[in-house]
């Protein structure tokens, strides 16, 4: 049996929506019958693997998802109708203060595809300029900057001082593949 074929969205209903997101509860025709799925509807994201003089720039930045600080790669939200590409310079410039001389598509992928649709685009910058921070919020006000030594990479990784999917992966293909 093709799952493509036999399982498929017949209709959706917004339960909830806010100023970036969707709540919608979905009816999925399957083989059985029609069943119910929730799904978070997201513009999108982008995410940043900023490497500049050996080192690369996470931040420290609290969650509330999570009710803690976590150590990421500098991350955020596509506005309405803003290219991905103009997202992560924009926020390379608001979370770390760095104008990227290049900025590389690295790949993209769905962060919890179970329950929403956002797909997060990462990508390396390089060629770092400093600018003047520009925070848009106050997480990111009170965020850290912490700039890493590449060579630290693969002991922070295996450290479990990393609980944030995105940075792993990033981090990961950075060690494996390198900024040049």
């Amino acid at each position: 049996m093709d799952p493509d074929v036999a399982f498929r969205v017949t209709g959706t209903d917004i339960l909830f929506e806010s100023s970036f997101i969707q709540l919608h509860e979905l009816t999925v025709a399957t083989p059985s019958g029609p069943v119910a799925r929730f799904a978070v509807r997201h513009p999108g994201v982008v995410t940043m693997i900023p490497v500049h003089d050996g080192r690369v720039y996470l931040i420290r930045q609290y969650r509330a998802a999570v009710d803690q600080s976590l150590l990421e790669l500098p991350a955020g939200t596509l506005e309405k109708a803003e290219p991905p590409d103009d997202a992560a310079v924009r926020e390379l410039r608001e979370e770390i203060g760095f104008q990227p001389g290049r900025l590389e598509k690295v790949f993209g992928f769905y962060t919890a595809p179970g329950f929403t649709d956002e797909y997060m685009t990462m990508y390396l910058a390089t060629q770092l300029t400093a600018v003047p921070a520009s925070p848009d919020g106050p997480e990111e006000e009170a965020a850290e900057v912490e700039a890493i030594a590449l060579e630290e990479i693969p002991g922070l990784l295996v450290s479990g001082t990393l609980a944030d999917a995105k940075t792993i992966i990033g981090l990961q293909w950075l060690a494996r593949y390198g900024a040049e």
